[in-house]
């Protein structure tokens, strides 16, 4: 491997230690040993790798917004990470209608990555991290931040010598140039099909839910030109957990661990309102859910990240409220597969 360390004491310094989880539980005074709820189960951790068992969901926080600020975007999407896991506590470690109890493999919750260091650093310190949690064979579940997000997170593969596919479902392409050499939220893609020594493969980058108002013609063209794969909103509205399923096994077949990166901005603004770009016309928010549960159960899928998120502009905590049950779906999916996830 190349830019990470195997050894989780020296990536683990990259991270803030998880808060206490207390506020996703009930009151103590109010014990329901008959309703458990995640936040109960969950264990933060402190960089012990005998924790990393294969399969085993961890939540790491990117809380950093300094590429949507470049991108002209609205800000807020740094105080996501903490406000999905607010809401994501208080969910069921089960699901009755499938019989899958989280609660004999519990996820982690690794906590925040750092993020004083200015978008750059902050990328790299993420990578590192991905890496890690990716060679002891754990999945990691990213919640942004900004779609800046996405670059760091790409970097885990590179640092870990994996093969990738990345699934975006997006509004955008994201394929935007650098602004004085500098990423942004709107560039993480481009920037993984142009990294200087591991470059994601061009068909190996595929959106699912472009809006064509949102997408111009030259970003069009760049994925087109290398060999990337884009599905029009309007072309995936009916079937779109049938499609992302077939990406999925299309990226598999070419032999690639797939991530997988939900911008929330993919979802129509009546059900998710609070995002960075809101979406009239966007997908349903069920339909990007059960996108979520399929790649949780899908063992090609090696990490999911959630981003754009923005609770500043949130109604009652609504978009984040969707986040947590996205995030849900996915580590109960995880949960439902029934085996190990191959490293």
């Amino acid at each position: 491997m190349s830019g990470a360390s195997s050894n989780a004491v020296e990536w683990f310094s990259l991270l803030e230690p998880p808060q206490s989880q207390a506020h996703g539980r009930r009151p103590v005074s109010v014990p329901r040993p008959d309703d458990p709820r995640l936040g109960e189960i969950i264990e933060a951790w402190h960089g012990d790798p005998a924790a990393l068992r294969r399969g085993r969901a961890v939540l790491i926080g990117f809380p950093q917004d300094e590429g949507v600020r470049r991108n002209h975007g609205r800000p807020g999407a740094a105080e996501a990470p903490d406000r999905i896991r607010h809401w994501l506590f208080r969910l069921t470690p089960t699901d009755a209608s499938r019989g899958t109890d989280l609660r004999a493999n519990p996820p982690l919750d690794a906590g925040n990555v750092r993020t004083a260091g200015g978008l750059e650093e902050s990328q790299e310190s993420l990578g590192t991290v991905v890496a890690g949690f990716l060679q002891a064979g754990a999945v990691p579940v990213v919640l942004g931040g900004g779609h800046e997000t996405a670059y760091g997170h790409f970097l885990g593969y590179a640092n870990a010598g994996r093969p990738v596919g990345i699934i975006n479902l997006d509004a955008h392409l994201d394929v935007r140039p650098c602004v004085d050499g500098k990423g942004h939220s709107g560039s993480p893609f481009r920037q993984a099909l142009e990294h200087p020594t591991d470059p994601l493969a061009g068909e190996h980058y595929v959106c699912l839910g472009a809006q064509p108002a949102s997408v111009s013609r030259r970003h069009w063209q760049y994925v087109q030109s290398r060999g990337g794969v884009v599905h029009w909103a309007d072309d995936v509205r009916d079937n779109l957990p049938d499609l992302f399923l077939a990406e999925v096994g299309r990226l598999a077949s070419a032999g690639c661990r797939v991530y997988v990166t939900i911008d929330a901005d993919v979802v129509r603004a009546a059900d998710v309102p609070g995002v960075s770009a809101p979406n009239p016309l966007g997908l349903s928010a069920a339909a990007v859910a059960a996108c979520a549960r399929l790649a949780g159960h899908s063992l090609a899928v090696a990490s999911l990240d959630l981003v754009e998120i923005n609770p500043a502009f949130d109604h009652d905590d609504h978009s984040c409220r969707w986040a947590a049950l996205a995030v849900w779906h996915f580590v109960i999916g995880l949960g439902g597969r029934g085996h190990e996830v191959s490293g």
